[in-house]
Formats: structure tokens, C-alpha cells, sequence
């Protein structure tokens, strides 16, 4: 457990290693939200390997684990089920010149989990997926403008999302100003904007949930679907009443909503979505999936132009298809989601309770489904904080917890949530005394964690 007198968590094997991959790699990290920057300073564990709900730095140090895998690692690392699979198709070869009959299996598979859907190709990332969806609505609908929730953080690496971002260089104006946003939950401002570009937008595109991570200066919120039912059902309408393609961003919601996504939890079926992330438990696969009229245009059975929806070498690979059908059949028989649910509810109400009881229970925030729990860190004047968010994380560490959020995996078990929770009721008690001093930089050694999407190095 730790506590305000621990000696401070030294990594000198992982400082070498981050300065090795600077060296070689840009940003230290093949994702940004995995950068070093996103950690205390000289606090950035480089991973040895991972089991279950743990993971291992190069210098020994164990750590309990959240949001493992970006939130794609939900049944643990190594799941014995999904690793057996994919040991078994790795024997029998992993890419062919023809299609694998894996492939028609995995399709299957997918299309009897997410019933919604009526065809489905699979590639290797949420980007590729997501970029193929609005292509295909662009083709569809001849049009050109690309509708994006304004309150969700990514959708693609590609230039029609990434524009929109503080990290738009290289992207030209006229590809950014095709994009515009809507806000979630206010159904009159979207009719608004289709509105104002009457007969310009393609497409709609979200998550089927309210903010699913706090974005920099805003602290997280509930689902408006959950808060005011009926929002998504409202945004069907608005869609087909403006002959705009709704297409719904899966790759969170899949599988941690239902093992349908949120569209099989909350009842409305978009045109298309994309599902990734859970899909492969850590295995690179992600999915395009939707209405068949729409799907068919990327095939060869009809008279229209023909779209370039996805077509990769590595799309197929016959053991990231074990590996998703592996994952469902796992969700299916073992009841993953609801115990994704128990687990988040349950380090939930002891987060809650220990903040509360340090007196920083409006300071540490806790929201979002118990599937997918975020938290945000707030000042003396309840404003998100990236110094109390530094603060807060290197008291995790120095712990044993790796928790960038608080996304729980359904290896961790009831004796793991509350050894989580004991480690946060010493760092809310030196967040406490941060709050008392209206400075939390003695507690931070070094300068603050920064958003993975800024402007300026």
C-alpha cells in the first residue's frame, strides 16, 4: 500500500528505454496516448509483459492494470482462450493469395453477435475502419460534408477527423472545412447544422454514448442516452429526414455496452458502424459493419460505381479472426459484460467512498459507465488539473496501480478493486493536502502530465 513516507518509485531501466525509443521512435511511443508525456515525469513504466489484470515494468515493479491495451484488453492479458486459438491458426499458416475460410467463419460469428448489422469486412485498426465508413457514405449520398460529435476525442489518424484537432499540421484547409460538429444530446442543434448545409452532409458520425473520456478542461459526463432517453432514437430521425448516413463509432461501446454495442443495448440500429478495440482482446482486428445496400458498394454484386471501402494484406490474418471469435464466444458463455459491470461498480462506490472520506470527493471525479470508468482530476476552484492529475497518478504509481483511467478488465478480481481502492485513499489524502495548500507541486516532482492532443511539442 502506499502511502505519503514510500520511497519514491525509481525506474532506471525504464528511463533508459524511453530514451532509447526517442531515439528511435517519434513521440517515444507508437500511440501518443502511450507517450511518456502522459505520465509523471521520470514515472513512465516501459512494459516487460502482462498476465491477467498485471503487468510487469523492465524493473520488476508489478503493477495492477486499467485500460489495458487502450481499453482493447478486456478479458486480461494472456487470456488462456483467446491465446489457444490463436496458437492453433498460427500452425496452420496466417496469410494467403485466397481468402481463408476463417474468414467466412469470422463473419458469422460477428454478424450472429451484433445482429443489427447485415454485412461486415474486417482491417486492422479503428482508423481504417472509420475512414471507410464516411468514404462510403460520401459515395452514397454524393455528398461531400462529414458531420462528427464535437463532445468525443478521436474518430481517425486520417486527414477529415485529425484536422479538426490542435495537431492539424500538413492537413490542407479545404479537407478541414469539410468537416463540421454537432454537440451530443441536443437534437435541435444538430437539425440546425443539416439545416444549414441542406443537402450537404453525408453522414452523422458518433459514439452511441456520451463523453467516453474527459477531454482537457472538461471533466466527464454521463451519457445523455442514459440521462435523456431517447436522443439516439431522435438522431435516427433526423438522419433519415435529411437523407444522411448515421453512423455509430463502436469501438469503446462495442462489447463493454453489450456484446451488440451500444446499438443492442439502447435499440436503435445505425447504417454502419465500427467495432474494435475489445474485438481481439489485444489481437489487431477492427470491423466495418452495416446495412447490406450500403456494405454492397465496396463489393461486386451491383451497378453503381464502385467504392475502395477496405482492402488490406493484413486485414485477414487468420489469428486475429481466432482471436475475435474467441473474444465473443467468450463474452457470450462467460457473461463478460456484466462482470465488467460488477467489477466497475464495485471500484466505483470504494473510489467514491475514500475520496469523499479524504474531503476531495468534488475533487476527484468518477463518471461513465461502470464498464468504463474515467476520472478527472480537479483544483481548489473544482477547474480540471493536469498538475492535480500528475499528483494523483504519481501517488497511483508509486502504489502499484497503472491507471491512466479506471477502465476495468474482467481478470481483476474483488481483491484487486479493493487493493485499487486502498491505493487511492493514501493518494486522495495527499491530494487533500495539496487542496490545503492551493498547490500541488511538491507532490508533483517534475512537470505536469499534458493532453495527448496539443498544438506545440
Amino acid at each position: 500500500m502506499a502511502t505519503e513516507e514510500t520511497e519514491p518509485l525509481r525506474l532506471p531501466r525504464s528511463r533508459q528505454a524511453n530514451e532509447r525509443l526517442h531515439a528511435l521512435v517519434p513521440g517515444g511511443a507508437h500511440t501518443y496516448a502511450k507517450g511518456d508525456d502522459q505520465y509523471p515525469e521520470n514515472l513512465a513504466p516501459v512494459i516487460s509483459h502482462g498476465r491477467g489484470a498485471h503487468v510487469w515494468d523492465v524493473d520488476g515493479n508489478r503493477y495492477l492494470e486499467y485500460g489495458s491495451g487502450l481499453r482493447s484488453v478486456s478479458l486480461g492479458h494472456a487470456h488462456p482462450r483467446v491465446n489457444e486459438a490463436v496458437r492453433r491458426e498460427l500452425d496452420r499458416g496466417s496469410n494467403f493469395v485466397r481468402p481463408s475460410v476463417v474468414e467466412v467463419e469470422a463473419a458469422e460469428r460477428f454478424l450472429a453477435t451484433v445482429p443489427t448489422a447485415e454485412m461486415v469486412k474486417f482491417t486492422k485498426n479503428g482508423s481504417d475502419a472509420t475512414t471507410a465508413a464516411v468514404r462510403l457514405a460520401r459515395a452514397v449520398t454524393g455528398r461531400l460534408r462529414v458531420a462528427v460529435c464535437g463532445d468525443h476525442p478521436f474518430f481517425s489518424v486520417d486527414d477529415w477527423f485529425i484536422g479538426t484537432t490542435p495537431m492539424s499540421a500538413g492537413i490542407p484547409a479545404a479537407t478541414t472545412e469539410l468537416t463540421v460538429t454537432f454537440p451530443y444530446g441536443d437534437l435541435a442543434a444538430t437539425e440546425q447544422l443539416l439545416t444549414r448545409h441542406q443537402g450537404e452532409i453525408a453522414c452523422l458520425i458518433l459514439e452511441p454514448t456520451g463523453r467516453t473520456e474527459p477531454s482537457p478542461g472538461t471533466a466527464p459526463r454521463p451519457s445523455a442516452e442514459d440521462r435523456a432517453p431517447g436522443y439516439l432514437a431522435g438522431l435516427r430521425q433526423l438522419a433519415d429526414r435529411h437523407g444522411c448516413v448515421l453512423i455509430f463509432d463502436e469501438m469503446i461501446t462495442g462489447f463493454r455496452w453489450s456484446e451488440a454495442g451500444a446499438q443492442g443495448l439502447y435499440g436503435v440500429v445505425p447504417d454502419l458502424s465500427t467495432f474494435g478495440k475489445a474485438l481481439g482482446n489485444g489481437f489487431a482486428i477492427s470491423a466495418l459493419a452495416g446495412r447490406r445496400d450500403l456494405m454492397e458498394r465496396g463489393g461486386l454484386r451491383h451497378s453503381h460505381d464502385r467504392v475502395f471501402l477496405l482492402s488490406t494484406t493484413h486485414g485477414a490474418e487468420t489469428h486475429s479472426l481466432a482471436a475475435a471469435m474467441a473474444v465473443q464466444r467468450t463474452y457470450t458463455e462467460e457473461g463478460i459484460t456484466a462482470r465488467l459491470h460488477a467489477l466497475g461498480e464495485r471500484l466505483a462506490a470504494g473510489v467514491r467512498e475514500v475520496a469523499a472520506g479524504a474531503g476531495v470527493g468534488d475533487h476527484v471525479v468518477l463518471r461513465g459507465r461502470a464498464s468504463n470508468l474515467v476520472f478527472a482530476t480537479l483544483d481548489e476552484n473544482r477547474q480540471p488539473s493536469q498538475q492535480y492529475r500528475t499528483l494523483f497518478l504519481r501517488q497511483l504509481l508509486s502504489g502499484g496501480v497503472l491507471a491512466p483511467s479506471f477502465v476495468v478488465s474482467s481478470a481483476l478480481d474483488d481483491a484487486d478493486v479493493d487493493r485499487t481502492v486502498d491505493v487511492v485513499a493514501q493518494a486522495c489524502t495527499v491530494y487533500r493536502k495539496a487542496l490545503d495548500a492551493a498547490d500541488p507541486t511538491p507532490w508533483m516532482a517534475g512537470r505536469p502530465v499534458k493532453p495527448a492532443f496539443r498544438r506545440f511539442a
